[in-house]
């Protein structure tokens, strides 16, 4: 293991250590990896949507220059099926391919080109099929069955309070969201290596090492213990690296040749190697009195799932028990489906499922508002949740909810100059920030301003009975004279500065400034998935835990040895007296013995939804958010500048200051990215953008100065009070650009992502 060094304490901001490594361009991603003897691998994927395999003629493939081997799924020797949460998708396609671009067959070679050019040679005969592409067709009794089961992945129903209520006020609307990317910037990737003794290491770029090692052992037909993994660089993820990708593949190939093999996505690739995010269709109706009391809400969600399942079944969970948006309502009535086709599947994105509805209930409430004739932030907080609101599944909200004073806080920004185009000081008008951007594509002729408002929320953690815990191993010990915690878990570090947050904890609890985190990997207990926005809070419980048992054990040690006054704790390398006089180093203490400690971290349970009225205690915690967007818009043209937006976010107890600032930035740039850009075209099932050529992703031309105001009000249940942050930025700040663009053009905008036809189309 290559231990990382980081200094800091918990609310210090210090420099990470990989990011000087990033910006060299020195940090070896997985991408990067190699081994002498090692073969590439390469996959034979489906040209079409749906068919059924007729034969697959491998002879010529391997009759090539370099070819080692070809694999098809009577090569697996152990399970055929793998998923998160349903068994259904092949590791090699049987006897149907259900998506474009499906798994077929394998190919190992001593060169990437020979690998590549022995996949084409894979002779494949299908017999075409029509594919089912609309997800309201897949709900009906006509529709082919794509999986045995049907074609309904999950079915949720919420039902809560009077189901008859009626209002004085009604306002209605249907809301359409497309299919985003994650777009990692690091393609899927690995390396396998075949131990020698029937076992495999495999290094790779994923989110959840333990349940990737649970699906290898069973495809492979090997007892867990003999599939090791070792997390190597990340270039992103955002949810992309929750299921399974080349990791079957890449040790399939080790396995069968005796090679080390590596697989390496090229970015078209890429884009049918992961899930997305499942696009979707709303349908809302909000009652309310005449002074803007929500009276009951009525919500239909139909999300499309794609081919297999992923977490398809947890997305609309949440999109359901979060459908209202952070308001309080005497009565709602959810109901939601997300289905088979045979479009790309879709599964974890940032947000899970919150981000689909906020574009629609915050809508929604801007239309209320117009109804009523009152201004739309006030409309929010007279409805707003706070501590001790009941959710719509029947759980109080417990700990701080403080939605009214974050939209408080977003509307007590300034403004904006009118005209200047570029956010701030006003003056000569820069062209180049306005709509169309550096193309000098306007002028400002038919250029108006609006801004709109938007807040959301979503839980933090695993729901509806999910184990949600993570392990950590503490080792103090004495190195070059000074003591030094080593910090091992199976975390995974995807970019958020997990490693950082790590490391400020064990400082912290240990008062020790050398603290090393070593490489997560499978040799650790189980830390779960870096998704969720749980890693700080549930493996930095874990962390914290286990420096706690080492620190009793230390301050035991003391008290034994040389005696010690009450209230003596660890500071400064040293074990200090209560008034910080001190007692013994810890170098001279400790000498040539070693403390160590593991600790399961586990938050409070819970529960499954009710099948019948979607009532539980579901969730563990929950995070709100709240965007203002300002945005310039050319209403010829139908082009969108974003000129500012401004958050406000409840985090609990910032960490790592910086770490959540990024985080702030990063998603409100994903959310603007599915607001006004960001779409995967499918066509008849056919991706048709699979590149970042045509598929846009928001540069730093298209980022607005971004404002905030972080809150650190306090989570009595959790470490240090803190809440997860990676995903309510990603929730609001669409919906918030999307009711600015509204306010500037005075159409309705009912679909995301805005093209310019919605703008200026009849």
């Amino acid at each position: 293991m290559k231990p990382t060094p980081v200094s800091g304490q918990i609310g210090d901001s210090p420099r990470r250590a990989d990011g000087p490594q990033k910006v060299r361009g020195d940090f070896e991603y997985s991408s990067d990896l190699k081994a002498a003897g090692m073969l590439w691998g390469a996959t034979v994927r489906s040209p079409h949507p749906y068919a059924r395999i007729v034969a697959i003629d491998a002879a010529e493939a391997l009759a090539l220059p370099g070819v080692h081997a070809v694999l098809t799924h009577l090569d697996v020797p152990g399970t055929k099926v793998y998923g998160l949460e349903i068994q259904d998708q092949p590791v090699l396609a049987i006897d149907v391919v259900r998506y474009w671009g499906e798994a077929v067959a394998l190919v190992a070679a001593d060169h990437p080109e020979h690998a590549r050019r022995a996949a084409q040679a894979v002779r494949v005969t299908y017999e075409v099929l029509k594919p089912l592409t609309d997800p309201e067709l897949a709900l009906t009794d006509d529709a082919p069955r794509l999986h045995p089961g049907g074609n309904v992945t999950r079915q949720v129903k919420i039902r809560h309070g009077d189901q008859s209520a009626q209002a004085e006020v009604v306002v209605s609307g249907e809301y359409e969201v497309g299919m985003q990317d994650q777009a990692p910037l690091g393609p899927e990737s690995g390396l396998a290596i075949p131990d020698g003794r029937g076992g495999i290491d495999l290094h790779l770029a994923t989110q959840w090492l333990h349940v990737d090692r649970d699906q290898l052992a069973g495809i492979l037909a090997l007892p867990p213990e003999k599939v090791r993994l070792t997390l190597a660089g990340v270039g992103g993820a955002f949810g992309a690296r929750e299921d399974l990708s080349m990791q079957a593949h890449a040790c399939l190939l080790a396995l069968r040749t005796g090679r080390p093999v590596k697989m390496s996505y090229s970015r078209p690739e890429s884009f049918v190697g992961h899930v997305h995010r499942h696009p979707g269709k709303l349908r809302y109706e909000h009652g309310a009195t005449r002074d803007g009391k929500l009276v009951y809400v009525k919500a239909r969600v139909l999300l499309d799932g794609g081919a297999y399942a992923s977490s398809s079944t947890a997305v609309i969970a949440n999109a359901c028990c979060f459908a209202l948006g952070p308001y309080e309502c005497p009565s709602a009535t959810v109901d939601g489906w997300v289905v088979y086709t045979n479009n790309p599947p879709c599964g974890a994105m940032r947000g899970f499922g919150s981000v689909q509805n906020c574009y629609a209930h915050e809508a929604q409430m801007d239309k209320l508002a117009a109804a009523i004739g009152m201004d739309p932030v006030e409309l929010r907080q007279r409805n707003a949740m706070k501590t001790g609101s009941r959710l719509i599944t029947g759980q109080v909200v417990e700990g701080p909810a403080p939605v009214a004073e974050l939209l408080d806080r977003i509307k007590a920004f300034p403004l904006p100059v009118e005209g200047s185009g570029s956010g701030r000081g006003g003056g000569k008008v820069d062209l180049t920030q306005m709509p169309g951007g550096v193309s000098n594509t306007t002028h400002g002729e038919g250029v108006r301003r609006g801004v709109g408002y938007a807040v959301g929320f979503k839980n933090v953690g695993y729901s509806e009975g999910f184990d949600d815990y993570s392990t950590a191993r503490i080792r103090l010990s004495v190195a070059n004279g000074r003591p030094r915690a080593e910090v091992h878990t199976a975390a995974a570090e995807v970019g958020q500065g997990l490693i950082t947050i790590q490391a400020q904890i064990a400082a912290t609890e240990l008062g020790v400034t050398d603290v090393v985190v070593l490489d997560a990997d499978t040799q650790v207990g189980s830390a779960g998935s870096s998704s969720a926005s749980r890693q700080t809070y549930i493996t930095g419980g874990a962390v914290k835990a286990a420096c706690e048992a080492v620190r009793e054990r230390v301050l035991a040690l003391a008290q034994s040895e040389i005696g010690r006054s009450a209230g003596a704790r660890l500071e400064r390398d040293a074990v200090v007296s209560a008034d910080g006089g001190l007692i013994v180093t810890l170098a001279t203490l400790l000498g040539d013995a070693v403390v160590e400690e593991t600790r399961e971290f586990r938050p409070r349970r819970t529960h499954r939804l009710d099948a019948a009225t979607g009532q539980a205690n579901a969730h563990l915690q929950y995070a709100f958010a709240a965007h203002r967007a300002v945005v310039d818009v050319d209403t010829e043209l139908g082009l969108v500048k974003v000129v500012e937006l401004a958050t406000a976010q409840d985090v609990g107890k910032a960490i790592n200051p910086q770490a959540v600032e990024g985080q702030l930035e990063g998603g409100a740039a994903q959310g603007l990215g599915l607001a006004v850009m960001e779409e995967i075209q499918v066509k008849d099932g056919v991706i048709r953008n699979a590149s970042f050529t045509d598929y846009l992703l928001p540069t730093i031309l298209d980022m607005p100065p971004l404002l905030m105001d972080i809150l650190e009000l306090g989570d009595p249940h959790s470490p240090y009070g803190l809440k997860g942050v990676g995903e309510p930025p990603t929730i609001s700040s669409g919906p918030a650009i999307v009711a600015a663009i509204r306010a500037a053009t005075g159409r309705p905008i009912t679909r995301v992502p805005v093209r310019p036809q919605d703008i200026v189309g009849a």
